[in-house]
């Protein structure tokens, strides 16, 4: 009696245990509630029709399966709030479970088709356990459904959850007690026979395979377990939607076409931007969407913070009208969307529809936006490594012209934010937005934009052109960047149409995330790229010595205007040219100060320490002369192939970028070969350099140095003198291997 109920208690038991830690990457408990349901009802039916022949038994489950099947699919589809008839929605999830399963996004909303395989294999599973280990009496071989069951959940799962510790510890207790209690009964052979004892033989089998495999399992406890979600392919946007900046000519040729309407984002008047694509791949010819879209529920992965960034929650209303493809218009960065089934992709907080758009479909999405404090922009770096090299990688083929352009608008502006700056500006102040430019943004499209004829179509373009431009630039200089495809929705709600459609660039900042910018024309006059461009320089960076307080005349002097000319050998002037002379004494003191620090600083750079430690520092004079030349050296580039991109000449900013001289070949500087082998021997095998190597690391960034300097106005070569930015710039990375 006791083994009739401890056996199917326990195997049941075994299967609620796979439901537990399959529910682990679900949201709620929806999940582990279903399938501790199934595991009941197929272990209690099993039991129930113990009695009847065994042919029977089968049948009998599978007709309560169909009906359990069909109660928790509806149960689901309750909780998620899908809309439409039963026999569609048991379709739909039947066909597409798992797919859907594998491809689904953590945390995985239990709706119809997620849940579906779970409650189907629970099901079967408590059938074949009760059927073997209770029915048969063969208790070991009825643990192997659930088991399999248990390591399927485990498989799933992969790296998405914590290691399930206590579940599997009880899960071989459970076992343990079953064999233990099967083991304890009695006997119908004789006493003087030998006593066979199938559980106790299986109890030494199990043991003897933990023992075994015991050290294995260990040594895999610390691995990473594989992600079965990169063998299904998740679902993918077509043509259309992979590269939407192509559409953007055709939305600005209908600019009264009606696209969406809109609720409202906020109170007062203004727009609000809404994000239908992000684009971070670019080959040349084409940006990409380039996502990874995984079937979503009605709530999405929280956006990571941004420090000391306040967020704002946005929940809008919107309604599809003649928007076609399968992007969702969002306000960044969702975190719910409600009233459609999404896809979505994290890395870009965009989402897709898995079925085309449709006129009237309405959903609803709750957005935490943050905007960053953008007084920090002048200070704040741009992140460098492997994790951003898909956000500064362009396709072969640069052409020579528009390299030389990025070349010019960075010399002198080291800060990321003034390369970005002067990118802007010169897109803003030199081209021209019309509705009627042709489709495209190639390297030839772009070279045309920029460079073309005005007379004939030249230097013209949609906002297609302008983001594109700006973002090839912005790379070519060394910052990360995207282009954004989205709408200018009005705050207090309304229609929005094609002539609200806008593409814009997007730049990466540390501490402040993705921060859009602007390069469409400020006026409807721009001036020729043929004429005369000098960027504005940066604003020099503050002195870290105190600013002398303003001088004022005493408050009985009279005005300069009406004041009557001091009597000879009078001291009327006194005041003012003392206090005059003591702020050029102080500049003349900060300017020594600086002048005095800085040659220090290279002599020690350059003549002290090992051989090692010299190479190091030409490394370092090396890197700060980019710098102070606007041309700052990226963080991922190797030596070698950062002296290949400092072998290419600036533009001096006073001259113009003529199409006929930036087309023409650059004379390059002798190479930096002894720098490069100097620093790749302190990198792979350090204190093998000698004092001769050093020496000519030292003379030859010393000359490179002083080449870019010359090159330079005399204003600018002697704000390269006393610049301050070497004493201050952190050097955390070690120099660049070959």
């Amino acid at each position: 009696m006791v083994r009739r109920v401890v056996v199917p208690v326990v195997l049941a038991a075994l299967i609620v245990l796979a439901g537990v830690v399959l529910g682990r990457i679900y949201s709620g408990d929806l999940l582990t509630q279903l399938v501790a349901g199934a595991a009941v009802l197929s272990v209690g039916a099993g039991a129930a029709t113990r009695r009847l022949p065994s042919w029977t038994v089968a049948p009998v489950s599978v007709l309560l399966l169909a009906g359990y099947t069909g109660l928790a699919l509806t149960i689901a589809a309750d909780r998620a709030e899908l809309a439409g008839p039963l026999t569609q929605i048991v379709r739909d999830a039947l066909v597409n479970g798992i797919p859907r399963l594998l491809t689904a996004m953590i945390p995985v909303e239990p709706t119809p088709d997620t849940v579906v395989v779970p409650v189907v294999a629970a099901w079967l599973s408590g059938l074949l356990a009760h059927e073997v280990g209770a029915r048969s009496g063969r208790v070991l071989l009825g643990c192997v459904p659930p088991a399999a069951l248990y390591g399927g959940a485990l498989y799933v799962i992969g790296p998405n959850a914590g290691s399930a510790g206590w579940p599997t510890l009880t899960f071989a207790g459970l076992v343990v007690l079953a064999l233990a209690v099967t083991s304890r009964g009695r006997s119908t052979e004789p006493a003087d026979a030998p006593r066979t004892r199938p559980a106790a033989i299986g109890l030494v089998v199990l043991l003897g395979l933990i023992a075994v495999t015991g050290p294995w399992v260990g040594g895999r406890v610390s691995a990473t377990p594989v992600d079965p979600r990169q063998y299904v392919e998740p679902p993918q946007v077509d043509s259309l939607d992979e590269s939407p900046l192509n559409r953007i000519s055709g939305w600005a040729l209908a600019p009264d076409q009606k696209l969406l309407d809109v609720g409202p984002s906020g109170t007062g008047k203004g727009k609000t931007r809404l994000r239908l694509a992000v684009l971070p791949d670019y080959d040349g010819i084409t940006w990409r969407v380039g996502a990874t879209y995984r079937n979503a529920g009605r709530v999405l992965p929280a956006p990571a913070a941004l420090p000391d960034v306040p967020v704002a929650r946005i929940t809008q209303r919107i309604t599809v009208d003649g928007l076609t493809g399968r992007l969702l218009p969002v306000v960044p960065t969702p975190t719910g969307v409600e009233g459609t089934r999404i896809a979505y992709d994290a890395s870009t907080g965009t989402v897709i529809r898995p079925e085309e758009l449709t006129p009237g479909l309405t959903y609803t999405v709750t957005s935490d936006s943050q905007e960053p404090d953008v007084n920090l922009l002048p200070t704040a770096d741009s992140p460098g490594g492997d994790a951003v090299v898909r956000y500064l990688t362009v396709g072969p083929g640069v052409p020579d012209n528009v390299q030389r352009l990025a070349d010019q608008l960075a010399d002198g502006n080291g800060a990321a934010y003034d390369r970005a700056a002067a990118i802007e500006e010169f897109l803003a102040g030199h081209y021209k937005k019309v509705a009627d430019a042709p489709s495209g943004h190639a390297y030839p499209n772009l070279q045309f934009f920029l460079f073309g004829d005005r007379d004939r179509g030249g230097q013209v373009g949609t906002s297609e052109q302008f983001a594109a431009s700006f973002a090839l630039l912005a790379r070519l200089t060394g910052l990360p960047s995207r282009v954004v495809v989205g709408f200018d929705a009005p705050r207090a709600g309304g229609p929005v149409t094609g002539a609200d459609a806008i593409a814009w660039p997007e730049v990466l900042f540390d501490d402040l995330g993705w921060v859009a910018f602007d390069p469409m024309p400020k006026s409807d006059e721009p001036t020729p790229v043929e004429e005369d461009f000098t960027p504005k320089p940066s604003d020099p960076p503050p002195s870290s010595e105190p600013a002398p307080p303003p001088s004022t005349p005493p408050a009985s002097t009279p005005p300069a205007a009406v004041a009557e000319p001091p009597a000879p050998g009078g001291t009327a002037a006194t005041p003012i040219a003392l206090s005059s002379g003591g702020i050029i004494v102080l500049l003349a003191a900060a300017v020594l100060t600086l002048l005095s620090l800085r040659r220090g600083l290279t002599r020690r750079r350059l003549t002290e320490g090992t051989p090692d430690d010299r190479i190091a520092g030409a490394w370092l004079e090396f890197t700060d002369a980019q710098r102070l030349a606007g041309r700052p050296v990226p963080p991922h580039l190797a030596a070698t192939e950062a002296a290949a991109q400092a072998l290419r000449p600036a533009i001096p900013p006073e001259v113009p970028p003529d199409p006929a001289r930036l087309a023409a070949p650059p004379d390059l500087p002798a190479p930096l070969t002894a720098l490069v082998d100097g620093v790749n021997t302190v990198a792979f095998a350090p204190g093998a350099a000698d004092e001769t190597q050093a020496s000519r690391a030292g003379a030859e960034v010393t000359a490179y140095a002083e080449s870019l300097r010359a090159d330079r106005p005399w204003w600018r070569r002697l704000w390269w003198t006393i610049h301050p930015g070497p004493l201050r710039w952190h050097r955390d990375a070690r120099p660049g291997r070959h």
